[in-house]
């Protein structure tokens, strides 16, 4: 039996971004470890931005309800078995260890009959569906990986509830190059006469979720935005109204986060509430409570007063970032900010620039092969600043502790500093600053 550590160096060593395999495979490594998924009814998400927020608000209504949940979700932050919490915590690493020697035999079983190994995403969803069936888990919250229909947790057969969040240009190599190509591989999930709640501020998007919606005849859930009224931000909470047309005249509910987009994907999740409030035995009380104490980390969250932590990790989440982070401040501030090389970096330093208040950017790099090289990002950032006329002063720090002490240290009383960009970023800082053990 490995020890935890040469577990987790075992796992990250399993290549994340080589060919994918078909989710036969998947399905035939699921089968020969007992079909786990199939031991607890699933609610299963998809979706460009926001769907680890919703995942964590249903987990956090279900467990409110009373119900023993499990809560898959990627990436991690910190430690891999995050990956699977249970009952709102990560698994026992004990178990973590055990359901991932058990997956690793059935995959060296299956590779010594020249089969492909398990991708490491399909490895860890495996791990995963162990350690629910293992916890005796009543329901399990699956957070899709990338895409939706070829996607490893798509073998559920029958979940009980479908939820799609806001569908964004991402992965364009991969899932395609329109709204709508993506928002069709994120429908990939919908499953015959299963209830789809889905986010439909775009009106792209959701044509393609409701034409597949009625190709397998399954009752649909909007959740426009028009519908989401933000009443009240503090620093410590939003209140919002939304009205899903099920828990009468209560519509109005309160989060623990200051990022106006999370009213949106809080709606999301009450929609889904309600779908399941009858046949699950959901009330609003349940619904008020588990959106009061749900907990999200890397999220616009406040780390200390004034240093907030968020995983802008693509264009959209960009946009929401620079939304949030003018309705927390409206003085100059401090970023330190990184990003992975596949995402749109232009993007993100145009509008950063253009859209956000810096008295200073600092840049650092995230280690390993994803990460984008500091200076790359600097040359990136000067030049726009130059086309721009923009005057901010840049600094980089190649090391991620170095940079956020350097930041901290920069920051004046009063200001407040931003860390944004890749949640591999966030991780890392989470460590740093002692988010995390």
């Amino acid at each position: 039996m490995r020890t935890y550590e040469e577990t987790v160096n075992f796992i990250l060593d399993i290549p994340k971004f080589t060919t994918k395999n078909k989710p036969e495979h998947t399905r035939e490594l699921l089968q020969r470890l007992g079909n786990p998924q199939e031991r607890f009814k699933v609610i299963h998400v998809a979706g460009s931005n926001g769907k680890g927020s919703v995942c964590a608000y249903i987990d956090s209504i279900l467990r409110a309800a009373g119900k023993r949940t499990g809560l898959f979700t990627s990436p991690h932050l910190v430690h891999l078995e995050e990956r699977f919490a249970v009952e709102g915590k990560p698994c026992d690493r004990e178990l973590f260890i055990r359901c991932s020697e058990m997956v690793a035999r059935t995959a060296d079983f299956m590779a010594r009959q020249g089969k492909p190994y398990p991708t490491f995403f399909e490895f860890v969803f495996a791990a995963g569906m162990l350690v629910f069936a293992e916890m005796q888990v009543e329901y399990a919250v699956l957070e899709t990986g990338l895409g939706g229909r070829l996607d490893a947790t798509n073998i559920v057969k029958h979940p009980i509830l479908t939820v799609i969040t806001s569908i964004s240009l991402e992965h364009t190599e991969i899932l395609g190059d329109t709204i709508a190509k993506i928002a069709a591989e994120k429908a990939g999930i919908v499953k015959a006469g299963v209830p789809v709640v889905y986010d439909a501020s775009s009106t792209e998007a959701s044509g393609v979720i409701e034409a597949c919606a009625r190709r397998q005849n399954c009752p649909i859930c909007p959740v426009s935005s028009d519908k989401v009224k933000i009443l009240l931000i503090t620093g410590k909470k939003i209140a919002f109204s939304f009205d899903s047309g099920y828990y009468g005249n209560v519509t109005k509910f309160e989060i623990p986060f200051v990022a106006p987009y999370q009213a949106q994907n809080a709606a999301v999740a009450i929609q889904a509430a309600a779908c399941l409030a009858k046949s699950e035995g959901i009330s609003c009380d349940d619904v008020h409570r588990g959106l009061a104490e749900v907990a999200w980390k890397g999220r616009m969250q406040q780390i200390s007063p004034e240093v907030y932590f968020d995983g802008a990790h693509n264009s959209d989440g960009i946009d929401r970032f620079l939304e949030a982070a003018a309705q927390i401040s409206d003085e100059p501030g401090i970023l330190l900010f990184s990003m992975v090389k596949e995402k749109d970096l232009a993007y993100a330093v145009r509008h950063l620039l253009g859209r956000g208040n810096w008295e200073q950017i600092i840049l650092t790099s995230i280690p390993g092969e994803r990460g984008c090289d500091s200076g790359i990002l600097r040359e990136m950032f000067e030049q726009t600043a130059r086309e721009g006329g923009l005057a901010v002063k840049i600094t980089t720090i190649e090391e991620m502790g170095q940079a956020y002490a350097y930041a901290l240290k920069a920051k004046k009383p009063g200001q407040v500093l931003f860390c944004a960009g890749s949640l591999y970023l966030i991780g890392a800082l989470e460590q740093i600053a002692g988010g995390m053990e």
